[in-house]
């Protein structure tokens, strides 16, 4: 069952096949995904990792949080589950709905 970790404090010059291959050399990498802003196309700072199991994604937790990647010590924890916005479902002021 693969395993989702989060990737933080990432230099913005870091590339996913960069993530790719750092996270390769601890275990199988299912997938990357390096999150940039919309209107620049620059990273973020952060990303997700998807590892193939769980044990090989608690060796990558183990080995490369606080590793230096690019002058900065990096952020590596297990992924916290997407928490629902709410934007969609409540109005937020301006034009009410009338009934």
């Amino acid at each position: 069952m693969t395993k989702k970790l989060y990737v933080g404090n990432l230099s913005y010059t870091v590339t996913q096949a960069t993530l790719e291959e750092l996270f390769g050399s601890v275990g199988e990498v299912t997938s990357v995904n390096l999150i940039t802003d919309r209107m620049t196309g620059q990273s973020r700072g952060f990303g997700f990792v998807e590892m193939a199991d769980s044990t090989s994604a608690q060796q990558a937790i183990d080995q490369l949080n606080g590793r230096v990647l690019d002058g900065r010590a990096i952020k590596v924890a297990e992924a916290r589950p997407r928490q629902p916005r709410g934007f969609h479902d409540e109005p937020r002021g301006g034009r009410r709905r009338r009934y």
